[in-house]
């Protein structure tokens, strides 16, 4: 999920010697693992209609394989964030990673929805938890000056992980089929479990979140506001694009081929708009997060009246804008209340994952009820939502921090 952040206290407790190339194969360790851990998450959005087939469901009652997920990392984030303990980084983090394995094993053979479920919760669990220590694991890896790098590192296993990871599972599907998806990703994941084994120091456990810096954080205004603005804008997406497969296969009639590709693309524009608007987003955050959220609303508005190369133009336009969405969104909420990093970290994966949840479940119903492209107004109707919570802030240049805890 290249929507999080790390926390600004990440290096504080960085080890002084320099670091060595045993230290850094145990960062790209970590980095195969968010790979895995996001490939993972996103998988069944482009083999949606193999498995509703497969399984003798509606594409709607499919997209639960996105909404359990989300729900179970929503809680599994902060509730390991406290409940870990005195237990070791790395066998958390081993822990998780071996959940992970598991989880993309019971979905490659689940024979049911019910199993399938199952398999998805397994991940949710595993996916709260990864990103709850992952990102601050990565500052006590390697020195304390190259402890930014290591972050970055991570983050590149996450943008490479939402470009590939769809159209991925769709081509190893259309080559196979969609259990072959989870099998391979089953084996990815095993991977970076050996890779971590071998690699990953000892982590002693710190003091982590606490219970008082949680509820200080939710009980300030500003802060549910600006979890209100993440989970609409990130909802309104996940809404619309969970069933982008059986769209542009149903509705706006491309192949199995041409929609590997199609999705291939909105994930390249997405990278290259989420490094192109990085500066942007940091000097003009309103203008900018603005702009991306209208682009998007714009383009899923437009869909459903285009065909041929309209629609692959306006899921480009899409990608583009949601490709600076999580980096707009996660600077919002880190400016939020900077005096409390690690609570408002905690919930900006909280509130990501309940926004996926939500939006795909809510998604799921509109399609199985009025059709597909209905998924797509609805998306644009919450998306324009998050725009008035936006407006909310005002539109003066003070800072989110200034104008947020007057």
């Amino acid at each position: 999920m290249n929507d999080l952040s790390a926390s600004p206290a990440t290096a504080a407790h960085a080890p002084a010697q320099p670091s060595s190339w045993r230290d850094w194969l145990s960062v790209y360790a970590v980095a195969l693992g968010a790979f895995a851990f996001v490939t993972t998450e996103y998988l069944p959005v482009g083999v949606l209609p193999q498995i509703a087939n497969s399984l003798g469901i509606t594409d709607g009652v499919a997209g639960l394989m996105v909404t359990v997920p989300g729900m179970v990392a929503a809680v599994s984030a902060p509730a390991i964030m406290l409940g870990a303990g005195r237990m070791n980084r790395r066998h958390l983090l081993l822990l998780l990673t071996l959940l992970l394995v598991a989880s993309n094993a019971v979905s490659a053979l689940a024979p049911s929805l019910s199993i399938m479920l199952v398999g998805r919760g397994l991940l949710g669990v595993a996916l709260g938890g990864f990103w709850a220590v992952a990102i601050a694991a990565a500052g006590r890896l390697v020195s304390e000056s190259k402890a930014a790098k290591a972050t970055a590192l991570i983050f590149a296993g996450i943008t490479l992980a939402t470009v590939f990871g769809v159209p991925f599972g769709t081509f190893v599907s259309t080559l196979f089929s969609w259990r072959m998806s989870f099998a391979v990703t089953a084996g990815l994941a095993l991977l970076a479990l050996a890779a971590q084994w071998l690699t990953l120091p000892s982590l002693p456990s710190r003091e982590g979140l606490q219970v008082r810096a949680l509820l200080a954080f939710l009980s300030r205004s500003n802060a549910r506001r600006s979890m209100l603005l993440l989970g609409t804008v990130v909802a309104a997406h996940f809404t619309a694009y969970t069933y982008i497969a059986p769209f542009l296969g149903h509705d706006a009639g491309f192949s199995p081929s041409a929609i590997t590709a199609i999705l291939l693309g909105f994930g390249l524009v997405g990278m290259l708009a989420n490094f192109a608007m990085a500066g942007s987003i940091t000097t003009h955050l309103r203008a900018s997060l603005g702009a991306v959220v209208l682009l998007m609303v714009i383009a899923q508005l437009a869909l459903p009246g285009l065909q041929g190369w309209g629609v692959t133009l306006a899921v480009l336009v899409w990608g583009v804008a949601y490709g600076a969405i999580p980096l707009g969104v996660s600077s919002w909420m880190q400016l939020t209340s900077p005096q409390l990093p690690e609570a408002s970290s905690a919930m900006l994966v909280t509130t990501f994952q309940v926004a996926i949840a939500s939006g795909s479940l809510f998604g799921g119903l509109m399609v199985d009820h009025a059709g597909v492209s209905s998924a797509l107004w609805l998306g644009a109707a919450i998306g324009v939502l998050g725009l008035a919570v936006m407006l909310s802030f005002g539109l003066g240049k003070a800072p989110i921090a200034e104008a947020l805890q007057r």
